[in-house]
């Protein structure tokens, strides 16, 4: 009995020493959270504010269980509570607690952010609560972007020193403010949520943009679907834009606002694609310019305007009809199947300046035109806008020998012609100039008549003669065997030079065929003629062996006789052979006018047998001479017989 007389006691006691402790033990026993710091005085105040007013004026005091019924309240002790130092204390007023407590105090974690009230401003600095033990502290330089912060505005701070030397607060809002900008980008970017951003500057390849505080970038290529040709227009402006990557190792931040007018053009694009016929008229602007036409942006659709299909007339670059970010209207052409290509054509819309030309234009008709186009083959001639003619290089000259047009006319120039040919269902005209002047073969028997002497222009080569130009108009032939009586001539070239001038004579002409056949070694007598007596054969020469060649040896007597002597021919006396560069006597042992052949002997002079055959030879050359002209004479008398017969004389 007395044992539990004793812990009765025991248990009564503490009980009592547990009474008298506060509620923030209880508080402090409990699990903490943590994200959440509480002050034990805070604690204390609130307690002794809150709960223990509400205490002490609740109903009157009820009877313990211990008073009621000790039996039970031992049997029910927690010894281990007691043990632990754990004091219970009612769910109930454990909760109201809690509550009180949420309501006063916030979380004051250093990565959290949390809402402010400024309710105090100085010179320096904004007073701010939020709703901890003290008020904070931000210097006003981080509001320089808020110039009309005032008492009662809501801020968003972080807890940045939880008390400086002498106890006080101190808040971030620049932290609390990067931290919320991150986390607005990170969701626009998640999400694809269009932002605003101010542009704050130009840098190397694009801009800075201010989106949420943080400077983002915007490269250049993504400000518009269109080359940007001023970037600094664009300084100063605030945009929509979408955040397209985020580098977070390196906080960068890249920005587009091409991506939110594609997403829009696309839509358009998948509108007028839809719609496209040819022959169709749309409205487009110039979006870029190349040497080879103009692409035309059609509201999200690009579209080529071919250079031959901006205007009838010919241009040289498509700026000369049009320029950047010019409205105009095209026609659609054609286009492939996905629609994807579209041909355009501008010049189109106007009717076609064959159709504007009159009725009384005909062939034979003069026209003046401008130069637009040389070819190696002729010339276009503008002679109305859009409408052209082709001088082919035969018809700029009389002259036989074609030319280059270049020789004739030059881009730009003025000139005057007549219509050869023209078809309108094909819209070709062909034109000429030469028909302007007379044509010189019209009384070519007058003027050069054969055997009439001339000069001319060494005009070209072939390799059978040389053409030569007596007049515009006017060429004639030399074939290779007239250009010289003496010398072997293999290729003109060798004779005379392009360009130089030559005396010529006319041998024949053929009007209807218009060919003139010329010679130029007819201007001289033969030399052959004479020489044919000077070296007849028998007679003898002194000269010098001048090359020693296959089979013999050459000597030249003069400029125009080279003649060849065999090499049995070439014995002196002692039976030694001549030397090229010796000098000795000759006798000419053949002598052939038409073939321009002399062959002559040294052996003849010193052996007898060999002079009679010479003598033979001579002979022999002289009777066929004579009977040559016996027959000729014969002929002629026999032709003259003819004739008079013909004219009723016998």
């Amino acid at each position: 009995m007395a044992d539990k007389a004793n812990k009765e006691k025991a248990v009564e006691k503490a009980a009592e020493e547990k009474a008298d402790k506060s509620v923030a033990v209880k508080d402090a026993k409990k699990p903490t959270r943590k994200k959440k710091t509480v002050k034990a005085e805070d604690i204390a105040e609130v307690a002794e504010e809150k709960v223990g007013a509400t205490t002490e004026e609740a109903a009157p005091k009820e009877v313990s269980l211990k008073e009621k019924d000790p039996k039970k309240f031992l049997e029910e002790f927690n010894w281990h509570n007691y043990q632990e130092g754990i004091d219970p204390i009612d769910d109930g007023k454990l909760e109201e607690f809690e509550k009180l407590v949420a309501e006063n105090f916030v979380d004051t974690l250093d990565d959290e952010v949390v809402e402010g009230e400024v309710v105090h401003m100085t010179d320096r600095d904004a007073i701010i609560d939020i709703n901890a033990k003290s008020e904070g502290v931000i210097s006003l330089n981080e509001f320089r972007y808020n110039p009309d912060l005032k008492v009662g505005d809501k801020v968003e701070v972080l807890i940045d020193v939880r008390e400086d030397s002498t106890g006080q607060l101190i808040l971030s809002h620049r932290k609390a403010r990067t931290i919320m900008a991150w986390d607005r980008v990170n969701k626009a970017h998640d999400e694809g949520t269009i932002v605003n951003g101010y542009v704050k500057c130009r840098t190397k390849g694009g801009m800075i943009v201010d989106v949420f505080g943080i400077e983002a970038f915007l490269p250049g290529s993504q400000i518009d679907v269109k080359p940007i040709r001023d970037y600094d227009a664009y300084v100063g402006k605030t945009m929509e834009f979408k955040v397209v990557k985020i580098n977070h190792e390196f906080k960068n931040v890249v920005v587009s606002h091409k991506a939110l007018i594609e997403a829009d053009i696309e839509e358009q694009k998948k509108e007028i694609i839809g719609q496209l016929e040819k022959g169709q008229v749309l409205e487009g602007v110039v979006k870029n310019i190349t040497s080879y036409g103009v692409f035309v942006d059609l509201g999200g659709v690009d579209g080529l305007v071919h250079i031959t299909d901006l205007s009838w007339s010919r241009i040289n670059h498509p700026n000369e009809i049009v320029e950047l970010d010019q409205k105009l209207n095209v026609v659609i052409l054609d286009f492939d199947e996905d629609k994807t290509r579209i041909q355009l054509g501008l010049k189109q819309l106007n009717p076609h300046p064959w159709d504007a030309l009159g009725d009384e234009l005909k062939v034979g008709d003069k026209v003046k035109g401008k130069v637009v186009v040389i070819a190696d083959y002729g010339a276009f001639i503008e002679v109305a806008e859009g409408v052209e003619g082709l001088i082919h290089v035969s018809e700029m000259s009389w002259s036989t020998h074609l030319r280059s047009a270049q020789d004739f006319v030059n881009v730009g120039d003025e000139v005057e012609a007549q219509i050869l040919t023209m078809d309108r269902e094909e819209r070709k005209m062909s034109l000429g100039i030469k028909q302007l002047t007379p044509d010189p073969w019209t009384d070519i028997t007058k003027k050069y008549p054969v055997g009439s002497r001339h000069e001319g222009i060494v005009r070209n080569f072939t390799n059978f003669g040389v053409f030569v130009e007596l007049e515009e108009g006017i060429d004639g032939l030399i074939y290779i065997s007239d250009l010289s009586w003496t010398k072997k001539i293999k290729h003109p070239s060798e004779f005379t030079n392009i360009g130089d001038t030559l005396e010529v004579v006319v041998l024949e002409l053929d009007v209807e065929g218009r060919k003139l056949s010329l010679g130029h070694k007819q201007t001289e007598e033969n030399p052959w003629d004479k020489y044919e007596g000077e070296f007849a054969v028998g007679t003898k020469h002194t000269a010098t062996i001048d090359e020693i060649v296959d089979k013999g040896a050459t000597i030249d007597f003069n400029e125009d006789i080279t003649a060849f002597v065999p090499t049995r021919h070439l014995e002196k006396e002692d039976g030694s052979l001549l030397k090229k560069g010796e000098e000795a006597e000759f006798q000419i042992i053949e002598f052939n006018k038409e073939f321009k052949k002399v062959v002559a002997s040294h052996m003849s002079i010193h052996k007898e047998e060999e002079a009679k055959i010479v003598k033979q030879a001579a002979k022999k050359q002289a009777a066929a001479a004579e009977e040559s002209k016996t027959t000729l004479g014969d002929a002629n008398s026999k032709l003259q017989e003819l004739k008079d017969k013909m004219d009723g004389k016998k």
